[in-house]
């Protein structure tokens, strides 16, 4: 017997998925987080979730593992002390960065805090020339002196990154020999390992969080390693990336800048498989857990990856799936700001104390607390009966809240619970509406623990007819890590025309891509029959500062390929902005190879069709406030786990599981699909 076993390590829960390769089952555990060691809370999922199902450490065949360590660290900044190392001439450019405020119309707004102070950013005699030639040759004694100085300052980390390394390497080759030599017990990351592509500053700013998480992850990652020793697993354990792959945790100490959307992404690829399953390629995914919301467009059954985001205010040249998140969870505060108005949010009680319902000591509403207030949520207890609900603090706290709004408490409840379904909405209209896509014409995806309470009232506000909910969608995160393969990510950047002219160095270029992915797969032990890669080309008009990914064709690269090209290019063009220039030149800019080793799957069975009848699945009754009808009604109650296929359910009603909460508003329906999922039909 053999066990895979994903875990998923957010801010409020720990989340625990276990597949029996032998039985083809699927058994979940879910634990509170453990925010002054995560480590911890994911050994203890791991221990409890083997002990209820009967099975040994030494069975464990594949561990996977998602993490906010790296989000939570440049989000609350308690990275490591880092230095920089540049040229001559970029001291401040950390600092001065696009000379761009944050917020366009607020005088006030205050940027992020720099991640290097101005006393630990030094200048080495260097330059390359655009076209890669060298204007001054590295000055090694300077750049010795500069790594004594950091060394003798304390730093744990050292950032360096030159002009134009992109194009040649040789002189941060020869600056991290020298530092490694220097500062020995230092985490070392130069730019080219990171981001060898164009834009000075994000490429920096990009090397800088890299070093500025190293020391972190290395920390977090050998305790988790040692914590699973300790356990008796002795599979080589993988983490999840920000771009929905898995790399082992080696790999991951040396670059931790790509799992800052660890946990989230595995979600996504977890609802990719769910829709796909029940027949749908079009979906927005809706992860909703106890600190925050995740949202993510899938087209034709796949995630759009950016190459570039600003994360909590960091430019980040990485690949990662495009995932927007606000500051909406279970956790998240409400209050009354200072024009009397009642926001909610991006504060969040976390998993200590919680909500105030969790008795642990907090006296601020939550969301949460909202819904056990109104008695969507259960308003006795929580985790299939593990966690005990004391509602009678809820009460307290919206109380409080309504006092202050002059609201009764019901509608302070339901005033919480619109506000940060309208903050959810505006988060899916960014990746939507403001990109061309109609959401009326995707299905909702909800899971994480607070998504399928609040899809139905979500989907309503934005027109969006049908809503999926996975089978254990509080734990979609740590199943994803189950069905996600390994990946990296080359990328090389030259500026050519879109023309016959370029096709010899686009040939050379592939080329070069090729080699690096196959000196990946070789490194990793991936079986040939197991690789695969896909090329695609970033584009953009001249003069443009903004390039748009265009898939390029397989085989060989000849003039049919930039015809191809040239197509790709103006659907995509089209697609975001609505026109496309017909008489003005195009560029080809960056080349990338995304390389994927398949691996092993939990493989989801169907199950038989049991009829349309629920009632063996029913569980009793219980009042719950509808805003429809201004009062509290009688709904019943479904044991999710007792749901069969083909069952069908009409709102309002609820159905309750271990990790999760599903809503049906009236005038809903909602029927079970072969792979358990719930399909709900809105009016």
């Amino acid at each position: 017997m053999a066990w895979r076993i994903g875990v998923d390590s957010g801010g409020t829960f720990t989340d625990v998925c276990l597949f029996d390769e032998a039985a083809r089952c699927i058994a979940v555990w879910k634990v509170p987080s453990t925010p002054a060691d995560p480590s911890q809370g994911v050994a203890q999922g791991v221990a409890e979730g083997l002990a209820q199902c009967g099975a040994a450490a030494s069975e464990v065949a594949y561990f996977g593992h998602g993490t906010t360590v790296a989000t939570n660290a440049l989000i609350q900044h308690r990275g490591a002390r880092i230095g920089l190392i540049v040229g001559a001439g970029f001291r401040d450019l950390l600092e001065i960065g696009r000379q761009k405020r944050p917020e366009l119309y607020d005088l006030q707004a205050d940027k992020p805090p720099v991640l290097v102070a101005r006393r630990l950013r030094l200048e080495v005699p260097e330059r390359l020339r655009h076209d890669g030639s060298v204007e001054t040759p590295l000055d090694e004694r300077a750049l010795r002196d500069a790594a004594r100085a950091l060394r003798r300052a304390g730093v744990e980390g050292i950032a360096i990154c030159f002009l134009y390394s992109f194009l040649d390497p040789a002189h941060e080759r020869a600056a991290r020999r020298i530092v490694n030599e220097e500062c020995p017990d230092a985490f070392v990351c130069a730019s080219h390992e990171v981001a060898p592509e164009f834009r000075e500053y994000e490429r920096l700013s990009t090397t800088a969080v890299n070093t500025y998480l190293g020391p972190v992850m290395a920390s977090y990652i050998r305790g988790v390693a040692d914590r699973l020793v300790g356990l008796g697993i002795a599979t080589t354990p993988h983490l999840t990336q920000s771009n929905g792959g898995v790399i082992g945790f080696d790999a991951a100490a040396r670059l931790p800048v790509r799992t800052v959307l660890s946990g989230p992404s595995t979600g996504v690829v977890g609802a990719q498989v769910t829709a796909r399953l029940g027949g749908f390629d079009d979906i927005i995914t809706f992860d909703m857990g106890g600190t925050s919301t995740d949202v993510a467009l899938i087209q034709g059954g796949e995630a759009r990856l950016a190459r570039e985001a600003v994360v909590h205010g960091y430019p980040i040249k990485a690949p990662m799936l495009d995932i927007h998140t606000v500051g909406a969870g279970g956790g998240s505060v409400a209050y009354v700001d200072s024009g009397g108005l009642l926001k909610v949010g991006p504060h969040s009680a976390g998993a200590d104390p919680g909500p105030a319902c969790y008795g642990r000591g907090n006296a601020e509403a939550t969301v949460t607390d909202a819904n056990v207030v109104l008695q969507v949520l259960n308003p006795a207890e929580l985790l299939g009966g593990r966690m005990p609900v004391r509602q009678h603090l809820a009460r307290a706290a919206i109380g409080r809240l309504g006092a202050a709004l002059g609201l009764d408490t019901m509608a302070a409840a339901q005033g919480v619970v619109s506000v940060v379904t309208a903050n959810m909405a505006r988060a899916i209209r960014v990746i939507s509406v403001q990109r061309g896509h109609d959401p009326r014409h995707y299905a909702l995806v909800a899971f994480g623990g607070a998504g399928p309470l609040h899809a139905a009232r979500l989907a309503a506000e934005l027109e969006i007819k049908r809503v999926l909910v996975p089978r254990n969608p509080g734990i979609l995160c740590a199943t994803g890590l189950l069905l996600a393969d390994l990946r990296a990510d080359f990328a090389t950047t030259r500026l050519l025309p879109l023309s016959f002219a370029a096709v010899a160095d686009s040939t050379a270029i592939v080329a070069a891509l090729a080699r690096q992915c196959d000196a990946w797969f070789a490194q990793e032990g991936i079986a040939p029959e197991a690789r695969g890669v896909a090329f695609t080309v970033d584009m953009r008009y001249a003069g443009q500062n903004y390039e748009l990914s265009v898939p390029l064709p397989g085989g060989g690269v000849d003039a049919a390929t930039m015809d191809c090209l040239a197509a790709g290019f103006a659907a995509a063009h089209r697609q975001l902005y609505g026109f496309v220039a017909d008489d003005e030149p195009i560029q080809l800019v960056t080349f990338r190879a995304e390389a994927t080793g398949i691996v092993r799957k939990a493989e989801l069975q169907p199950a038989r069709d049991a009829g349309a009848d629920p009632r063996d699945a029913a569980s009793g009754h219980r009042e719950v406030w509808l805003p429809e009808a201004g009062k509290f009604v009688s709904c019943p109650l479904y044991d999710r786990a007792r749901l069969r296929a083909g069952n069908r359910l009409v709102g309002p009603a609820i159905v309750e599981q271990m990790d999760a909460t599903t809503f049906l508003p009236p005038e809903s329906s909602a029927v079970v699909d072969p792979y358990l999922s719930i399909l709900m039909e809105l009016s």
